[in-house]
C-alpha cells in the first residue's frame, strides 16, 4: 500500500499537536484504564529528524512516566514474541525484558522505524500493538500507550509498506516541521542564539531536502540541535575551521555556507549580556534584517540566566531598554520570546509575572501594545 493511500492533507499536525494529542490520550488512560484496548495506536508518519521520538520522550519525562523505544528495524522476530525454551515435553517461553512487567505503571511504548522493519518484524509485533498482548503470555498493563513511527517513501528513507491490516488499526498523523514552535521549543531547551536567530531568519531551511545529498548530513530540526550541542561545547579555541566543517557535516553545504555566514554576524553581538545589565552602555540596534535577528536572539537567550535576583533585574532593565529602542515587529518577536521563558521553572506564568510587573513594561505596552495585540490575533508567534 502506497503512503499517500494512507495519508491525506488534513490530518498533517505539528509538534506542539502531537504533544497535545499525547498528552491527551495518556491522560484519559490514567483516569479510565479500561479504555486501553479501545484507544486506538497512534501512527505517525514523518521525514527523518523532524523530531517524532524526541516529543514522545519529552512528553513521557514531563507526564513523570515511562518510556519504551523499540526500535523494530534493529531486532529479530524472536525479540518481539520471545525465545522458546524446551521444558520436558512442553515448551516455555522467555520474554524480552524490554516489556514492562509492573501492571500498575504508566508510560508511553513506541514502535520506532515501523515502517523500515521488513515484513516478518513487522508481523511479529502485530499483537503487542494491536491487542496489547503476546499470546496468554503477557499483556501489557493498561497505562501504557502504543505509538508507532516511520518515514514516508517519499523521504527516501527505508520504507517498507505497511499491510492493510495492520494500517487500519492504527490513527494515523503526518508530523510536520514548525519553526516558530522549534524556535520556542530551542528558547526552553537551551538551543544556542546563533542556531534560533538562524532559523528566524531562514525558517525553510529548519528542514531542508531539495537538491541536498541526503546521504550525508542535511537540515532538520535533529541536526540543527545537534549543531547548537557542537557550538556550546567545541573547545578546540587553535583551530577554529574543525568546528566549520564538523557543521558542515551537519547540515550539508547550502545551508552550512549560509549558516556560517550568519555566525560571523553575530560575534558582532557576543558583548549582549554586558549590553543589558551595563545601563552606561549605548544601545545601537543593527539596521539589516539577519543582524536584528542575531541580536534578538541573543537577548532572549541572556534574559532568563541570571544566577541571582540582582542579576535578573539588571538582565530584564536591560530587556526593556533594549526593546524600546527596536521596531515594533522585533520588539513584539522578542516579547514573545521572553514570555516563552526556559524550563528553569515548571510554572510559564512566572516569567509573565516578572515581564508584566516590571516597571517598564507600561511605556513598553503604550510604543509596542498594537503591534503586540495585531501578532497575537494573527496567532502570528514568529
Amino acid at each position: 500500500m502506497d503512503t499517500s493511500t494512507i495519508l491525506d492533507m488534513k490530518n498533517k499536525i505539528t509538534p506542539q499537536d502531537l504533544e497535545s494529542i499525547v498528552r491527551h490520550q495518556i491522560s484519559l488512560l490514567r483516569e479510565q484504564p479500561e479504555l486501553s484496548g479501545k484507544l486506538p495506536p497512534l501512527m505517525i508518519w514523518g521525514a527523518p529528524g523532524v523530531g517524532k521520538s524526541s516529543i514522545l520522550r519529552d512528553v513521557a519525562k514531563e507526564a513523570g512516566i515511562g518510556f519504551i523505544d523499540i526500535r523494530l528495524a534493529q531486532r529479530e522476530p524472536v525479540d518481539i514474541r520471545g525465545l522458546p525454551v524446551p521444558n520436558e515435553d512442553s515448551v516455555s517461553w522467555l520474554l524480552s525484558s524490554d516489556w514492562p512487567r509492573d501492571q500498575a505503571s504508566r508510560g508511553i511504548l513506541l514502535f520506532d522505524e515501523l515502517t523500515a522493519a521488513d515484513r516478518t518484524l513487522q508481523v511479529a509485533a502485530y499483537e503487542i500493538i494491536l491487542d496489547r498482548r503476546l499470546g496468554d503470555l503477557y499483556r501489557l498493563p493498561d497505562g501504557w500507550y502504543v505509538v508507532a513511527a516511520g518515514n514516508r517513501e517519499e523521504d527516501m528513507a527505508v520504507a517498507t509498506t505497511m499491510s492493510s491490516a495492520l494500517a487500519n488499526r492504527f490513527m494515523h498523523v503526518e508530523l510536520h516541521e514548525s519553526p516558530p514552535e522549534w524556535v520556542r521549543w530551542g528558547l526552553q531547551n537551551n538551543v544556542h542564539p546563533t542556531v534560533l536567530g538562524f532559523i528566524r531568519f531562514r525558517p525553510d531551511l529548519l528542514f531542508h531536502q531539495e537538491n541536498e545529498n541526503l546521504e550525508r548530513g542535511w537540515p532538520t530540526p535533529r541536526s540543527w540541535e545537534r549543531v547548537s550541542t557542537l557550538i556550546h561545547n567545541f573547545n578546540i579555541s587553535d583551530r577554529p575551521e574543525l568546528l566549520d566543517k564538523l557543521i558542515y557535516g551537519l547540515v550539508g553545504n547550502q545551508a552550512g555556507v549560509e549558516f556560517l555566514a550568519f555566525r560571523e554576524i553575530t560575534t558582532r553581538f557576543a558583548d549582549t549580556y554586558e549590553l543589558m545589565t551595563n545601563p552606561q552602555k549605548k544601545i545601537i540596534i543593527p539596521e539589516k534584517p539577519d543582524q536584528r535577528y542575531a541580536f534578538c536572539a541573543a537577548v532572549a537567550y541572556h534574559l532568563w540566566r541570571g544566577n541571582s535576583e540582582e542579576e535578573e533585574t539588571a538582565l530584564l532593565s536591560g530587556f526593556y531598554r533594549i526593546a524600546m529602542a527596536l521596531p515594533s515587529d522585533f520588539a513584539t518577536m522578542l516579547m514573545m520570546d521572553a514570555l516563552t521563558g526556559n524550563r528553569k521553572t515548571a510554572d510559564p506564568t512566572v516569567f509573565a509575572d516578572k515581564l508584566y510587573n516590571h516597571s517598564g513594561y507600561h511605556a513598553w505596552a503604550e510604543k509596542h501594545g498594537k503591534a503586540m495585540r495585531a501578532r497575537m490575533n494573527r496567532k502570528e508567534l514568529t
